[in-house]
This record gives C-alpha cells, sequence and structure tokens, in this order.
C-alpha cells in the first residue's frame, strides 16, 4: 500500500492558483482513490500503479493549457492492504492520549 503526498502547480500562470487547483482536484475526486486534501497538497492512498495514474492524469490536466508544471512528490510505501491514511494518525494520538487537530 502506497501513501503518496504530491502538489502540483503550474508556473507563469499568474498568482492565483485556484482554477488550476480546481481542475486536479476534479480529477482526483473522480478517480476513486482515497485521498486527504491538505492546504498544501494532496495525499492519495491505494496501490502504486493506482496512485501513479492518478499523479498522470492531474498532469495531463495541467498540461493542456501549462507549459510549465512544478511538483513535489513524496511516497510511503509499506507491503500489506492496511489502510494508513487514518490509522498513522491514530497511532499518534493514542501515543498522546488525546485527539489532534487534522
Amino acid at each position: 500500500m502506497v501513501l503518496l503526498e504530491f502538489a502540483m502547480a503550474p508556473h507563469g500562470q499568474g498568482e492565483s492558483l485556484g482554477a488550476h487547483v480546481a481542475r486536479i482536484l476534479d480529477v482526483i475526486d473522480k478517480s476513486g482513490v482515497p485521498y486527504q486534501l491538505t492546504p498544501m497538497g494532496t495525499i492519495l492512498e491505494g496501490e502504486w500503479e493506482d496512485v501513479m495514474a492518478v499523479v498522470a492524469a492531474c498532469f495531463k490536466a495541467l498540461q493542456t493549457d501549462c507549459a510549465r508544471i512544478g511538483m513535489n512528490l513524496k511516497i510511503d510505501y509499506r507491503a500489506g492492504p492496511e489502510s494508513r491514511l487514518r490509522s498513522k494518525i491514530e497511532t499518534v494520538e493514542a501515543h498522546l492520549g488525546r485527539k489532534l487537530r487534522t
């Protein structure tokens, strides 16, 4: 199972990128891959092929009218089917004995 965190944005498209981010999130949401949106990026969870296909689809969605695209990508692979999108946070919360703002 892979947790993949990424942020993707075009360069040279002005200061506000909300419309571009919305296009990317539309692709992610329609993919069916579990995800968590954060203020600085998006976390995907799934099999390698599935999460990488979503990243590629997001890139292609921007590539149609963006000549330059920057992306930060971070991946954590762990064998097994366990869902870690929430469980990693729950483990830390259990150690602290309280809920965190997530």
